[in-house]
Parts: structure tokens; C-alpha cells; sequence
């Protein structure tokens, strides 16, 4: 007949997984635990590609700015063989701006 016994059916359930279920319930948890690790590496992964991205685009800033400093040390070493050039062999020399003659068209 029917029993005035009430089971609990959380009791039920985790009863009836360590009896009979207790492959399935390790898969179960195996397939939790790889799915864990597969978000956490995807994340991982991401972050990892934005910082390599962030870092090439700093690399190209340097190298553009390393180009312009080459550039502007060869102007400078130009400007500094003429000077040197002008002292030397033209005997030329820089004068006092006592010495300046301005001359002015009518």
C-alpha cells in the first residue's frame, strides 16, 4: 500500500548516483572541469593576442622614430662637414652681431 514515509528527493538522486551512476557523474564533472580550462585558455589566449598587438604597435612608433633620429643625425653631421669645411680651407669665421652690416633696398 502506500507509505507514509517521505523520502528526500535530494537523498533519492545522490543515493542513486553513488550506487549506479557513478561513471556518468565523473564524466559529468571531467566534461566541467575541461570546459573551465578551455574558457580560462580562450581568455588566456585573447589577452595574450591584444598585448602582442599593442607591442608591434609600439615597435613600429620606435622604428619611425629611429628612422626620423638617423635622419636628423645625418643632417646635422651635413651641416656640421660644411661648417667644418668653411673654417678650414676658406678660412671663414663666425662673427659678433657688433659686427653686422644690414644693408636695406630703397
Amino acid at each position: 500500500m502506500i507509505s507514509d514515509k517521505r523520502n528526500n528527493l535530494i537523498f533519492i538522486i545522490v543515493n542513486d548516483l553513488l550506487n549506479h551512476g557513478k561513471l556518468p557523474f565523473l564524466l559529468l564533472i571531467s566534461v566541467l572541469v575541461s570546459a573551465v580550462f578551455v574558457v580560462t585558455t580562450t581568455y588566456q589566449t585573447r589577452c595574450l593576442t591584444t598585448e602582442r598587438e599593442q607591442i608591434s604597435l609600439e615597435k613600429e612608433v620606435l622604428d619611425i622614430e629611429w628612422r626620423n633620429l638617423i635622419l636628423e643625425e645625418n643632417t646635422l653631421l651635413d651641416y656640421s662637414r660644411v661648417e667644418h669645411i668653411a673654417i678650414k680651407k676658406l678660412h671663414m669665421q663666425h662673427i659678433d652681431s657688433s659686427q653686422e652690416n644690414i644693408v636695406l633696398q630703397p
